[in-house]
Order: structure tokens, then sequence, then C-alpha cells
């Protein structure tokens, strides 16, 4: 019998210089603006990602031929404050959750991300934990950037 130890969530906290309704419509409706698809997507440049703003929709990509690829379900849709995804990027892979959060930090906007499940993995999720940690990083100092 294996027993697996329950890895931290990924935790990323970034400020950005804008209002909380901006920066949460910069990283839901306006993901396109942002989101580094050349290396964070699994179609690579000329994809388009997509973030349908409501609890049940999607978060995608589409290739220039139309073929699409899933990311997330959306499991809460809270403007401009929370959002909740249930990440599968890989079909293979179990599900794991990423809470976005928005709340006011002076005249900007503090933007934290948990993601969290990695007990699901079969192995100790750690290979794949990691993985996240960087590019969530990463993820994160582009919208950082679109903001500014």
């Amino acid at each position: 019998m294996s027993q697996h130890t329950a890895l931290e969530p990924v935790r990323k906290q970034i400020s950005v210089d804008c209002d909380v309704e901006s920066a949460f419509r910069t990283f839901t409706e306006d993901i396109a603006t942002w989101w580094p698809v050349a290396s964070h997507s699994m179609h690579g440049e000329g994809t388009t990602p997509y973030f349908e703003g409501r609890a049940g929709g999607r978060m995608y990509e589409r290739t220039a031929d139309g073929h699409e690829h899933d990311w997330a379900s959306i499991v809460a849709y809270e403007p401009p404050y929370r959002v909740v995804l249930e990440w599968k990027v890989n079909p293979a892979a179990p599900p794991t959750e990423v809470e976005v959060r928005f709340s006011k930090d002076g005249d900007g906007t503090r933007v934290e991300l948990e993601h969290r499940g990695w007990e699901r993995y079969p192995t100790s999720g750690s290979d794949e934990r990691g993985s996240y940690d960087s590019g969530w990083g990463h993820v994160l100092g582009r919208f950082q950037e679109a903001v500014a």
C-alpha cells in the first residue's frame, strides 16, 4: 500500500497597477491579449485562449484551423473578485483546482493564485507541482506586464 504526502498548493501573489474590475476583466475576458501561448498552450503560436465568463463555462484554446483544446472548467465565477477553475490541460492527468482572487491593494490590485489538489495524482505529484510553480510565475508576469 502506498502512502502519499500531501503537497502544498502552488501559491503566487502579484500586485498590478489598475483597479480590481480592470484586473479581473483583463485576466478573464482579455486573456488572448496577454497569455503566453508560445510557451503555455498545447499547440503554441497561432492559438488563441478563450475564457467563458460564467460558472460552467470553459477555459480553452483554439488553433488557427479551428481545433479546440480544453484547459479548465469554470467552477466559480464571481466578478470582479474570484474565479475557480477545475484545471485539466492534460486529459490523461487528474484535475486540479486553480483559484484566483482579486482584491484592492492601495491604488492597485493584489492578485493571488492558488493551485491545489496535487494529491489527486497517482504518483506524488511533485514533478507536476514543480512545473506549475515556475509556470504560473511566468504566466502572472505576462499578466502583470499587460496591465502595466
